[in-house]
């Protein structure tokens, strides 16, 4: 394969469907509609939204010698995606992700990593020619620690793009959030990143990151779109679509995934968050991950029609 133009440093997880009417409490069961097992992890979800989106992508990963494990070297080859630095962990298990999916098309998802946990810097290290030619290194919060540094580490050596999914979230230490060019947390995410409260004001929460050294904050809203923050710059704020939704798993996979593939090909950032959104609501249109996930044609339509 010719060289990637972005790197994916990713956690891999089956994802376990259940379709229920509404949230489970505690010590309540309830009968679900329907189950299904599918790939997932916000890395390899990423990789692939981006690899639809017309990028060439690699990904850096460990996984299980197990039947998940070959659900995502099945999936990353059916998609184009290189593989070279994907280990093969023999006698451990792929992630597992347990999603309920309810009615109103949002959910509750519970990760156990697997052998994704223990993906570490000496990986990372043995992909540096791949990165080094790359456009855009791509992390997210379910790869280890010392992964995403030692990838943002030689990606700034080198001058290539880092974003960061900082999902789920967890406390950041200040040299990762030095080395991220672009952090695109969601509504949550970010006023937990900044020891916020709930209802804090989201221009409040990207102040705070900004200030503890992230290069630019894009904070996804949902249907709501998104909104970017950098210093010296007025805030920029795009629109989303309003679309039907059948469910949101993947989607801030996809927004992420489809705004490294924009990022990689050049576009502005005002152009590439435009598609990033498009991309995203297209995804929630569709039931799963990666089925729901775009084309690069489908996108381009979409916001064709204005």
């Amino acid at each position: 394969m010719a060289a990637a133009d972005v790197i994916c440093v990713a956690s891999f997880n089956a994802d376990l469907v259940s379709r229920v009417p509404r949230p489970i409490a505690r010590g309540e069961t309830l009968l679900a509609s329907g189950f299904d097992i599918g790939p997932g992890g916000k890395g390899s979800n990423a990789a692939v939204a981006c690899a639809r989106q017309g990028a060439k992508v690699a990904v850096v990963a460990r996984i299980g010698d197990d039947e998940f494990g070959r659900i995502a070297l099945d999936l990353w080859q059916t998609e184009g995606i290189a593989t070279e630095w994907v280990d093969i962990a023999a006698g451990e298990r792929s992630g597992v992700a347990q999603i309920l999916v309810y009615d109103d098309g949002d959910n509750s998802i519970a990760v156990a990593v697997g052998a994704g946990g223990a993906l570490g810097a000496g990986q990372v290290e043995a992909a540096r020619r791949a990165i080094r030619s790359a456009s855009i290194v791509l992390c997210c919060n379910e790869v280890p620690l010392a992964a995403r540094i030692a990838a943002f580490r030689i990606a700034r050596e080198y001058g290539v793009t880092t974003l960061l999914n900082p999902a789920p979230a967890q406390d950041l230490p200040d040299e990762l959030l030095l080395l991220s060019d672009w952090l695109s947390p969601n509504e949550t995410e970010a006023r937990a990143l900044a020891g916020l409260a709930a209802d804090a004001a989201i221009d409040a929460a990207a102040h705070t990151l900004l200030a503890r050294g992230a290069q630019a904050v894009i904070v996804t809203l949902g249907a709501a779109g998104c909104v970017l923050h950098r210093p010296g710059y007025e805030v920029l704020r795009i629109p989303g679509w309003p679309v039907p939704v059948v469910d949101t798993i993947g989607a801030g996979d996809t927004f992420t995934g489809a705004l490294a593939a924009a990022l990689s090909r050049g576009e502005a950032i005002a152009d590439a968050l435009r598609w990033a959104n498009a991309a995203a609501a297209l995804s929630v249109t569709g039931a799963g991950a990666i089925s729901a996930m775009p084309s690069r044609e489908a996108v381009a339509a979409l916001l064709a029609q204005g």
